[in-house]
């Protein structure tokens, strides 16, 4: 029986297990090596003790709705995408609202955790940890690893022949980046375009001389801003647009995905993307194409090597007189804590039982929290991991027996390991993903059923943003808040534009209710389809996430 549960890091994944556990009534105990909460949102002028951190101008890219805590909305008068200095006073809101601070172990690091010799029969973990120098061992019925996937730095110098025997000027990976300041009137070439080079890049742009960005694959770019001025995920991440991810053919659904793109500019002509690419990322970035436009970002292909002063790429064009090479080539996962029997029985999140539980242990006590990538936010999903397997610590869901678990890992997981910049094709739908966890705990919402009791909030379930609200309105953990946050999502969403008020001829948010009234008998329709064929396990989706 689980009673003790060890929580390894203080940040988004560990803030939602501690209070999952509390839920539950399990007693938990989380290390932190830092002296405060919020993990990678916690900015910090310096590299202190190895920690990941933001850099200084970061914004979210999905909204505060798409990314709240399930039962804890962020506040109505907070923007819709939040600089991390305001989601790190949420996270400061959500602990001290439930009281997690005092089960946190501030400016104590987890040296090991082994299993004990027991462990077949017991379950139970050794625990070492170190405070102020003082080490200390505790024996654990259970342990969530909450360390998350930004860990150590994926910088693949071997790729690019010259970098450090050749090339006479600066390097660092984009972990070491804070702000533009040492970059003033310096010529950058920023190396690999994800979320963060996007964001570098235009940064720089303001301060550098010139600013080079070499990209190796397609990578389409989208705003934060949909059409009609609505947060894009908010708009695009709904149960409606997902059943016809499911229905409609996934060639047709991609030529659509990209037609979508395109009708913003013609990323083709910015050489960002083609759509016969079948290797391609997408990005959220609405400064980089004008950056594009005006010159000061220019776009390169892969660097195929470098000499003194120069990036020579594999087109045969070069860039002179590089004074910095930034790579933002993200990051690798590693656990030294965890000892080695147990960390070599995943290389990836993909070897893991729903990408949470190491299937081959003889007792599913070790959970790995937030190791998974999402076309949405991952905040979400990692409370719902943590509320899943608080469960099942607790007794009330159980895990299939592990040759089923391990069937399913073998199932799913890719054929071809890819490297870290190659990630965005095996993102995870994040509706199917969540939906999954969420049955898994018995707390997926029924649509059939809402669409018979409570049609109104069937409709905006359906048809509106699926946000995390959703998850609250039935099973264990049931919050008797959500059916109203649900439906006062866009007020949320809109109250802190409302700084100057403009006379409107008419509602849209009345427009809004008519146009799901007139789609019932279509929901109708497609509950009743969803009730009768299986949900989608995982699907190639793209999409932003925080």
């Amino acid at each position: 029986m689980v009673r003790r549960v060890a929580v390894i890091g203080a940040g988004v994944g560990g803030l939602a297990s501690i209070k999952c556990c509390l839920d539950e009534g399990l007693e938990p105990t989380c290390f932190e090596r830092s002296e405060d909460i919020g993990g990678l949102w916690r900015y910090t002028d310096s590299i202190d003790c190895g920690r990941v951190s933001v850099y200084r101008s970061v914004i979210t890219n999905t909204s505060k709705e798409m990314s709240c805590f399930s039962d804890f909305p962020c506040p109505e008068d907070f923007p819709s995408y939040l600089p991390h200095g305001l989601l790190l006073e949420y996270f400061r809101m959500y602990a001290q609202h439930f009281n997690l601070l005092q089960h946190i172990r501030f400016k104590t690091t987890a040296l090991s955790v082994k299993r004990c010799p027991d462990f077949a029969t017991s379950g139970q973990w050794e625990v070492v940890t170190e405070t102020d120098g003082i080490q200390e061992s505790h024996v654990f019925d259970a342990v969530m690893v909450c360390t998350g996937h930004y860990q150590e730095p994926y910088l693949p110098l071997a790729s690019f022949p010259g970098i450090n025997t050749r090339f006479k000027g600066q390097y660092l990976h984009s972990r070491e980046y804070k702000d533009m300041e040492a970059f003033r009137g310096k010529r950058v070439l920023v190396v690999g375009l994800g979320n963060t080079g996007g964001d570098l890049s235009v940064e720089l742009s303001r301060v550098a001389a010139k600013v080079f960005l070499s990209a190796r694959s397609s990578t389409w770019v989208f705003s934060r801003v949909s059409d009609h001025g609505f947060p894009f995920n908010m708009v695009s991440t709904t149960r409606f647009n997902h059943f016809l991810d499911w229905l409609l053919p996934s060639a047709l659904t991609k030529r659509i995905r990209f037609r979508k793109f395109n009708s913003w500019f013609n990323h083709a002509n910015y050489g960002l993307a083609s759509t016969k690419s079948s290797n391609f990322k997408v990005i959220v970035n609405e400064e980089l194409p004008f950056c594009l436009l005006s010159g000061t970002v220019v776009l390169r292909p892969n660097v195929k090597e470098f000499t003194e002063s120069s990036a020579i790429f594999e087109d045969g064009t070069m860039a002179e007189n590089i004074d910095v090479v930034l790579f933002a080539t993200g990051y690798i996962f590693s656990f030294p804590f965890l000892e080695e029997s147990v960390r070599s029985l995943f290389d990836d999140n993909r070897s893991l039982y729903k990408c949470i539980f190491p299937p081959q242990l003889e007792k599913s006590t070790l959970a790995i929290i937030g190791l998974v990538q999402l076309t949405g936010s991952v905040m979400v999903g990692t409370e719902m991991q943590a509320r899943w397997v608080t469960g099942i610590f607790a007794g009330w869901n159980k895990l299939p027996p592990t040759s089923r678990m391990i069937a399913d890992v073998l199932k799913k997981k890719p054929p071809v390991k890819r490297n870290p910049s190659e990630r965005e094709n095996l993102k995870m739908s994040f509706i199917s993903y969540t939906d999954e966890i969420a049955s898994c705990a018995g707390v997926k919402p029924n649509m059939l059923r809402l669409l018979l009791t409570d049609p109104r909030l069937a409709l905006a379930i359906f048809f509106g943003p699926c946000t995390p609200y959703q998850y609250r309105l039935v099973g264990r953990g049931k919050w008797s808040g959500a059916r109203n946050a649900i439906l006062t999502q866009w007020q949320r969403t809109l109250k802190p534009l409302r700084t100057r008020v403009v006379d409107e001829s008419c509602s849209s948010y009345s427009s809004w209710c008519w146009m799901c009234l007139l789609a019932l008998p279509a929901a109708l329709t497609v509950g009743f389809l969803l009730s009768k064929s299986p949900r989608p396990g995982w699907s190639l989706q793209v999409g932003p996430q925080p």
